[in-house]
Formats: C-alpha cells, structure tokens, sequence
C-alpha cells in the first residue's frame, strides 16, 4: 500500500529530486504542489453540506462506504483514499446519500429582515404612552381620557383607540413603546403620573368632604391613610386639594345643592347683573405713568385735529381749482345740491329723479355723468320736498341706496339732512340744502295754512 500511489497524486506531489537529467533528453514538465480552487460539481456540494454540521457538531462520522478500498480488498475498513483519489471517485460513482440530519441553512439565511418600524411611533411619544396607559386604567373610559387629557399633540377619538389596541394586541409596538418609556427619567415619569385622571371612586370620596369649614392638608393626608388602595400611588395630598376645590366650584359635593333658576321674568342675566355691581366698591388702582401718557396722547391728536381743521379751507380751494367746480353758492332757485366728485346736481324743483338716462328714459339727474353707472336702475329714486322743508329720498331700484351707510331698501324712503352722504352703487354724493330758501317755503306753507 506505501508504494501504489496513483498518477494524479505523483502529478500533485510534483518531481522528485533525482540526478540530474542526461544531455539530450526532453526535461519533465514541473508543476506545482500549490492546490489550485476549483469550483464543486453538484454531487460534491451535498457531500460537504453534509459533512460540515457533523464535524462543527462533534457528532459521530458517518459509516464507511461497502466495498472496501481500491488496494487492500478484505473485510475491513478502508484507510481514507488521498484528496485526488477521493474526488476522482466521488466524480465517477455517485454514492447514495445516507439519511441523517437536515442540512443547515447559511449563516446569511438565518439573519431575517430588520422589523419594520411601526408607523406611529414618530408621533405617539413615550410620555403620551405613559399618560394613556395609566388614565385608561384610572376611567377605563377611552372618551374621558380624549376629552380630559392633554397629550404632547392633539390626537383624535379615532386615533387615541387605535393606538389603545396597537399597545394591547402588535407586539411590535409594545416592545418598542415600553422599550422608550424604561429610557424615561424618574422625574418625568413623576410629573406624567401627576397628571393622571382621578376616577370616580376618588372622586367619591373627595366628594364627602365637608364644604365648610374650608378642610386643610391635613384632611386630606388622613384621606390618603385611610384609603390607600383607592387612590393613585402618585397622588399628593394638594394634587387632592386642588381636585376637591375644582368639585366645589361646579358644586359637586356632597353637601351642596345646585340653586334653581328664579321663575318669571326677571330672570338674572349680564345686564342685570352689571347693574347690581357698585363701581364705588370695585378696587381702583391708579396708574399715574399710564394717566399721564393717555394724556399726553390726548394732547396731541387733538392738536393734529385743530391743524387739519384750519388747513381745510386751503385743500378745498385747491381740490375746487382741479375739479373745476366751486364752493356751491345757492342762488333764489336752487332748493339744494346733490354734489358728487366731478358733477353738481342742482334741485331746482320740489321733486326730482335720480337714475341712469337711455334713450327710451329721460329724468332729471343722470348718476351716469358722475361715473360707471351700470349697476344703478333707470329709475333709481325720488327726492322730495314736503310742506314743513324737510327733504325725502324714496328707493324705486333694485338695489340699495345708503344714507350716512344706513341702507335703504327698495320701496322704502329716508330723511334727508345737511351734509348727508348719499352712496348709490359705489358713487357718492354730498346733500347741501339751501336754508335760507327752505326757511322762506316754510313761512309760505304756514301762510297759505292759516288762510
């Protein structure tokens, strides 16, 4: 067996160092004893699939193959053949696989997909998960907790559900949230778990608490002794103070009644009650910085009102000098003016009417030549004067006509004074009556009167 050697592993081993090659001979092709990486054929990867967790296991090696060696035949186990040899004959005869345990899978299958993140933990903070998992213990209501706690956003009813069953039912957002509320510091977990909601049972017994004489800390110390199991472990003795002062505003204590309504018809509402205050008993305090600032202030738009008022005159001269038209100066006929930016409509009738002139409508004052009139009726209004010198505009038009900005509806008619501003669709007028004219119908109405 030591001198049988095949002619593939003589090839591997390389030439042997002998004498020296004769002169004339070819010299033998040297090759290297380096292994050079091939890739496996199919039958072999099994094979090595197969041999690797027994190895890696310390588990038994598999039974010799039947058969024997290739030199020593005999009953025995056959030494294992050379690394050539063995590929040689794995290559020629296939072997039957022998059963035995699954093939591991690579170490690269094994490594699963990172868990994905859940989707609301960007805006459900570890301190919002907190405060609802410990007011929904307190009520067990999940409408309270929407309604009487204050989270870091302001989530909906929809939404506060939905993460109550992620918490309690996807284990991927229970681990991650109590992952982030561990990571907590004890002083927020502290201020988180002041803010708890108080359940009905707590309020229970506050309620019990006399309203009168106002109770101390002490009361409620003793309340906390007696009823441990009851109340919250982070509740204080103010935290219950602040919680029965809140029961005794909205009367909620047990020795309170809600005082009814008063029947009939003095019933107390905001003006009644302004009226019952006495202003001499409310609390002045006095700011004499601030007086004497409003002071100040006072002063001075005053004296700006003063310098407007003297340089009145001036702009009106000069406005009249651009427009073209002159202060209105009433002669015997005119009874008034309807006065606008670029035209002055004079009233020299008791009754004239206002509107937009066609050719198949003519009145008295034409709103066109004042400015864009398509919005204004044919006939739009009337203006009278009646017996005792006082002037009314009666709105015959769709739209509104707007006396000192108190509109006037269609069909219905307003006084006119001096100096009322009449807007009619965007354009504004002036009324200017000439006094001394009216005063002079009037004294002729009470003539013809008293004959």
């Amino acid at each position: 067996m030591a001198t049988s050697r095949s002619e593939d592993e003589e090839s591997l081993a390389g030439p042997k160092r002998g004498p020296a090659t004769p002169a004339g001979t070819v010299p033998k092709r040297r090759s290297s004893s380096r292994f050079i990486k091939r890739r496996k054929f199919d039958d072999e990867l099994v094979e090595s699939s197969l041999a690797k967790p027994s190895r890696a296991k310390g588990g038994p090696e598999p039974p010799p193959r039947p058969g024997g060696g290739a030199v020593g035949g005999g009953g025995g186990a056959a030494p294992e053949p050379p690394p050539g040899d063995r590929k040689k004959v794995s290559r020629a005869v296939p072997h039957p696989v022998p059963p035995g345990p699954p093939p591991a899978l690579p170490k690269r299958l094994k490594k699963g997909k990172p868990s994905p993140a859940p989707r609301d933990l960007g805006r459900w903070k570890a301190a919002d998960d907190l405060l609802l998992i410990n007011a929904v213990l307190q009520t067990n209501d999940l409408s309270s907790v929407h309604l009487g706690v204050k989270f870091s956003c302001r989530f909906s009813l929809r939404e506060i559900q939905e993460r109550w069953y992620s918490l309690l039912y996807d284990p991927v957002i229970c681990k991650h949230a109590c992952q982030a509320m561990r990571q907590l510091h004890p002083e927020a977990v502290a201020a988180i778990q002041s803010r708890v909601l108080f359940s009905k049972a707590e309020e229970q017994l506050l309620a019990r608490v006399p309203s009168s004489p106002v109770p101390s800390l002490d009361t409620f110390q003793d309340l906390l002794q007696r009823h441990p199991a009851v109340f919250y472990p982070a509740r204080t003795p103010k935290a219950l103070q602040l919680h029965w002062q809140l029961l005794r505003q909205y009367h909620l204590l047990q020795d309170q009644t809600v005082q009814p309504l008063p029947k009939g018809d003095q019933v107390l509402n905001f003006s009644d009650a302004e009226e019952l205050l006495d202003d001499s008993k409310l609390r002045d305090v006095r700011d004499e910085v601030l007086e004497h600032e409003l002071t100040v202030a006072d002063r001075r738009q005053k004296r700006e009102i003063r310098q407007l008022e003297q340089e009145l005159q001036r702009w009106q001269v000069l406005v009249d000098s651009i427009t073209g038209m002159s202060s209105p100066d009433f002669d015997s006929q005119t009874l008034a003016v309807l006065r606008g930016r670029m035209v002055r409509y004079l009233m020299r009738s008791r009754e004239i009417t206002l509107g937009r002139a066609t050719k198949d409508n003519q009145i008295d004052v034409d709103l066109a030549l004042e400015g864009p009139a398509w919005k204004i009726s044919r006939k739009q209004g009337v203006i009278k004067l009646k017996n005792n010198g006082e002037f009314f505009i009666a709105n015959e038009g769709r739209r509104p006509i707007f006396i000192d900005g108190r509109p006037v509806l269609g069909g219905c008619k307003w006084k006119l004074s001096n100096n009322s501003v009449v807007e009619i669709a965007s354009l504004r007028f002036v009324f200017l009556i000439n006094h001394e004219l009216i005063a002079a119908v009037r004294s002729e109405a009470a003539r013809l009167g008293h004959q």
